[in-house]
C-alpha cells in the first residue's frame, strides 16, 4: 500500500504505484497518475491530467498540472508528463500545456529543478537538465539534454536551448542559446564555450579545442553571430566532427527567423490579435 499521510487529501479516482510516499497535507486530483517510489513532501499539490513517472522526489509545496497562465486556455484537456528520476524542489510550479501549443507541458529524466523555479505551458525539458532557484520559463520553452541555468534567469517564450548549453545566473534570455556555449547577460549574448560543463562530461581536449575554435568563427570574429561564411568554414574544416555540426545546424536555422527564436515560426495562433478570458 502507498504510505499516506492522514491529512492528505486524494480523489478515490487517482492511480498511485504501491510504493509511493505521500506527505502531510497534499492534495491530489481525480486524474493524476503517480509511478513507484515517488515521494511527495509537505503540502504538493497535484492537479489536472498529470502523469508522474518512477522515483521522483516532489519537494514541499510543489505545484503540478495547475492551469496555464494563458489567456488563450479555455479549459481544454491538456496534460502535464512528468518523467523518471527527477528531484523537483520547494515551491516549484509546473503548469498544464495548451491546444494552442500542443497540448502538453514535459519534463524528461534525471533533471533537478532548485526552489521556486517555474516551467510555464508547453514547455519541454529533456534529461540531465539543472534549473537553479527561481528560473522562470515562459511558454513554449524547449531546453535540450544536459543544460544548465543559473538561477534568477528568465527565458522569453519560445526559446530553445541547446545541448551542454550553460547561462549564467540573472540573465535575461530572448533569443535561442546554441549547444555547448555559455550565454550570459541581459540581454543574453554568447560568451564562451561551456568548457567546465563539457569537462565534467568527459569532452576531450581535442573536442574543446575545436568548439573554442567554432566559437572565433562564428561569434568573435563575426561581431556576435552574424556568421554564414564562418557556418561554411566550419561544416568544411571539420566535415567529421557532430558537435561542431550540431552547432552550426543550430545556428544555420536562426539564418531567417525574425526574432531570433526558431520555435516561433510554429506559433499557432494570430500574435496580433490580444487575447481575452
Amino acid at each position: 500500500m502507498p504510505d499516506i499521510h492522514p491529512t492528505a487529501v486524494i480523489d478515490s479516482r487517482a492511480r498511485l504505484a504501491e510504493d509511493v510516499s505521500v506527505g502531510p497535507y497534499c492534495v491530489i486530483g481525480p486524474e493524476a497518475v503517480i509511478g513507484s517510489a515517488t515521494q511527495l513532501g509537505v503540502g504538493v499539490v497535484v492537479e489536472g491530467r498529470t502523469a508522474i513517472g518512477h522515483h521522483n522526489r516532489i519537494g514541499h509545496y510543489a505545484m503540478l498540472g495547475q492551469e496555464p497562465q494563458d489567456l488563450k486556455y479555455r479549459g481544454e484537456t491538456t496534460t502535464l508528463e512528468i518523467g523518471n528520476h527527477n528531484d523537483i524542489r520547494e515551491h516549484c510550479t509546473l503548469h498544464l500545456g495548451t491546444e494552442n501549443g500542443g497540448g502538453s507541458t514535459t519534463l524528461g529524466d534525471h533533471n533537478l529543478l532548485m526552489v521556486g523555479a517555474h516551467v510555464a505551458h508547453d514547455s519541454h525539458i529533456a534529461n540531465h537538465c539543472m534549473l537553479a532557484n527561481n528560473v522562470l520559463l515562459a511558454g513554449h520553452v524547449i531546453i535540450r539534454d544536459y543544460a544548465n541555468i543559473g538561477g534568477g534567469t528568465a527565458i522569453t517564450q519560445y526559446v530553445t536551448v541547446g545541448r551542454y548549453a550553460y547561462i549564467g545566473g540573472l540573465s535575461g534570455v530572448v533569443h535561442d542559446c546554441p549547444p555547448f556555449m555559455t550565454t550570459d547577460g541581459h540581454p543574453a549574448r554568447v560568451r564562451s564555450v561551456n568548457t567546465i560543463g563539457l569537462t565534467r562530461h568527459g569532452f576531450d581536449e581535442t573536442a574543446l579545442e575545436r568548439l573554442k575554435t567554432a566559437h572565433r568563427s562564428l561569434y568573435a570574429r563575426n561581431n556576435g553571430g552574424n556568421c554564414a561564411d564562418g557556418i561554411a568554414e566550419l561544416y568544411e574544416s571539420f566535415a567529421d566532427d557532430p558537435h561542431i555540426k550540431e552547432l552550426c545546424d543550430f545556428i544555420s536555422q536562426l539564418a531567417d527567423v525574425p526574432n531570433g527564436r526558431y520555435a516561433e515560426i510554429q506559433r499557432r495562433d494570430d500574435k496580433r490579435t490580444a487575447p481575452t478570458r
